[in-house]
């Protein structure tokens, strides 16, 4: 084992596990720019370099890339990467008070600690770990997506039927498309735009992204709280809150490892599922979804611990764990290197060396990821915010654009924001929404799978219900839906007073009636989506059927809850309402003058005029000049950054 670790530590691989972690972390801070795009635009570069060696570039550019994705999370509310959806929930509370340079190290320490626990086990325990995942079909893969939704009952904590009925709506929308369980058309409403269905990535930067957009540009207010002094990176703190959070950091590195290892599941479900334990367990204040520390170390140890778990099926079973394991895998199989069983015997110095690099590269994690998350902190909070807003604006749309290098994903990207920002202002959380978009596919492929082998077999419910490991992934799912709800059935089980009940808040009847009508447009999509599945074939139509038919109950029961109680969640937050409007607008027009401007010019006029809507103090002339200056410098570099070094098509205009 020396000969390898001496090996991982040659100035060549140091230098690369350097460069790599680097790379990764800065791209996978820019919204859009996903673990998978880091790794994939930069694999040609390892053609020419030993496996070994490849390997622990690939390996450090996607442990940089998973823990990069916390810095949008915390200082934008915008996750980075998929895996960072969870890191919102604590991060933006906490920059927003004024402690994003505490929330950046505490997410950087506990990345380092969950890649450390996911490489050792990828160590020690690759084989039977493998032989774990195989145990998993179809029938546990759809229980564990559920799982997965049982998160909405901790999110939900203002009103759980919405959150419900928002992961309805989330599912639905990851239904249109063709199926990939029958290859029908779906939802599609006879547009070739949505044939390739939904881009998640795309969707996850509209839904959190643009109301956080919209927002900024209706308030005078500040973005983040800047510090009355400098504090540097505040490790001591950090270093003591992971201390106290030893049990959450350590809970939450296993279930990455463990989530990780199962084929497909990824960073966003193993980051959720141990953000759902930390906060079913969590005490303290402030609480979670508030700017507890405890909801960063639970996601960010969890989703780097990942890196390691996926590399278990990858390198013992040829199956990848993740989908950048899937890019590292193909990257292999051209350098001849072949993945299975018998790689740890045959092929050990290969793999060995690559784990002892990963480790190395985990550990350099944590200066690179304070130095860079320093500055990224520094530049957002003193950055004004008529200079913010349009930069960050171009960043999701040439983010969106760049996964699949269409166009249309950024319309899509754009009105999935306003659906977001408006059902925000119902009282519809976005978070339940994205986790129904990201485990609908998941949820569909092993429901369809299972209830076909049911029929098949002449027992479907044995097939959803006789696995003992479906039992066990059904209970905790129980349990986790169950638990926000005992200190509410501990209230009830109580008396309360008259007093009590009459104070309780009643919502005006214009509140009423906003409310139950959003609740009627969501029914209006359920029923929408039930009629379309008529005209689907059983194995196609079964799932969205399903769902739709429970959002239609769902929704009944939030209109009879709200006529009952007069309690209504909304968010009726001030704030200009022509701002409001001119954000969407103003992105809207940036894609529609693409062809005719090309998208660079397009991106300047956009951050032009979210410039001017999101400027509330007076500039001089010159100041003007400088602001605009800087925001036009920006959009070009990003433009020339994206075309020149990440390869990325641009479209040009007739004009340009």
């Amino acid at each position: 084992m020396l000969d390898y670790l001496f090996a991982a530590l040659s100035p060549l691989n140091v230098f690369l596990a350097l460069l790599g972690v680097a790379a990764g972390t800065i791209i996978g801070s820019i919204p859009g720019l996903t673990a998978t795009m880091a790794v994939a635009v930069l694999v040609p570069v390892t053609f020419a370099m030993a496996p070994e060696s490849a390997l622990i570039l690939l390996g450090a550019i996607y442990t940089g890339a998973i823990y990069g994705g916390a810095y949008a999370a915390i200082l934008l509310n915008t996750p980075g990467t998929p895996s960072a959806i969870g890191t919102t929930f604590d991060g933006y509370p906490m920059a927003k008070r004024g402690d994003g340079d505490l929330a950046v190290s505490v997410a950087c320490l506990s990345s380092l600690v969950g890649g450390v626990i996911g490489a050792i086990a990828l160590l020690l325990l690759a084989p039977p770990l493998a032989e774990a995942a195989l145990a998993f079909g179809p029938v546990e893969y759809f229980w564990l997506a559920i799982f997965g939704l049982s998160l909405i009952a901790a999110l939900s904590t203002g009103d759980f039927l919405k959150g419900l009925i928002g992961a309805a709506f989330g599912i639905l929308i990851a239904m249109v498309g063709i199926s990939e369980t029958s290859a029908e058309v779906r939802f599609t409403f006879g547009s070739n735009t949505l044939l390739g269905g939904i881009e998640t990535v795309s969707a996850l930067i509209g839904l959190y992204c643009v109301p956080v957009l919209i927002e900024l540009a209706a308030r005078s207010s500040r973005h983040l709280k800047e510090p009355e002094e400098t504090r540097g990176f505040r490790l001591p703190e950090a270093i003591a809150i992971l201390m106290r959070e030893k049990f959450n950091v350590l809970r939450s590195s296993v279930i990455g490892t463990l989530v990780g290892a199962l084929p497909g599941a990824g960073g966003s479900i193993a980051g959720l599922v141990a953000y759902s334990e930390a906060r079913r367990t969590g005490k303290g204040k402030p609480a979670y979804g508030e700017g507890n520390p405890g909801g960063i170390v639970a996601t960010e140890s969890a989703n780097n611990a990942t890196v390691g778990g996926g590399f278990i099926p990858t390198l013992v079973l040829g199956i990848p764990g993740t989908p950048p394991d899937a890019v590292i895998l193909g990257a292999l199989l051209v350098q001849g290197v072949r993945t299975g069983p018998t790689l740890f015997a045959d092929g050990s110095s290969i793999v060995y060396t690559f784990i002892f690099g990963l480790l190395l590269a985990t550990f350099l994690m944590l200066p690179v990821g304070l130095l860079i998350g320093r500055f990224a902190y520094g530049a957002i909070v003193r950055a004004p915010k008529a200079g913010l807003v349009p930069v960050v604006a171009f960043m999701t749309v040439i983010g969106s654009f760049a996964i699949r290098n269409n166009l249309a994903d950024v319309g899509i990207m754009v009105v999935l924001g306003v659906i977001g920002w408006i059902a925000g202002r119902r009282g519809f959380s976005v978070s339940p929404i994205v986790l129904g978009l990201i485990l609908g596919r998941i949820a569909e492929e092993g429901f369809v799978q299972s209830w076909t082998i049911g029929d098949a077999m002449g027992n479907v419910w044995g097939q959803f219900f006789g696995r003992p490991l479906s039992l066990v992934i059904i209970v905790l799912t129980v349990l986790s839906f169950l638990y926000p709800f005992l200190p509410r059935l501990k209230q009830l089980a109580t008396r309360r007073t008259p007093a009590e009940i009459a104070a309780r808040p009643r919502a005006t009847p214009a509140a009423m009636t906003r409310d139950l009508m959003a609740i009627g447009v969501m029914a209006l999509v359920a029923l929408v989506a039930l009629i379309q599945t008529g005209s689907l074939n059983p194995e196609a139509a079964v799932f969205p059927r399903t769902i739709a038919i429970g959002m239609l109950v769902l929704c009944m029961g939030a209109a009879l809850n709200t006529l009952v109680t007069r309690h209504v969640t909304e968010d009726r937050s001030p704030g200009s309402t022509p701002r409001r409007v001119g954000v969407p607008i103003a992105m809207g027009l940036a894609v529609v003058l693409v062809p005719v401007l090309g998208f660079a010019a397009a991106g300047v006029v956009m951050a032009l005029l979210l410039m001017l809507l999101s400027q509330y103090h007076r500039l001089s002339t010159r100041g003007w000049v400088a602001l605009a200056g800087s925001v036009v410098a920006i959009v070009v570099a990003f433009s020339l950054i994206f075309r020149e070094v990440l390869s990325v098509p641009l479209p040009g205009g007739a004009l340009f």
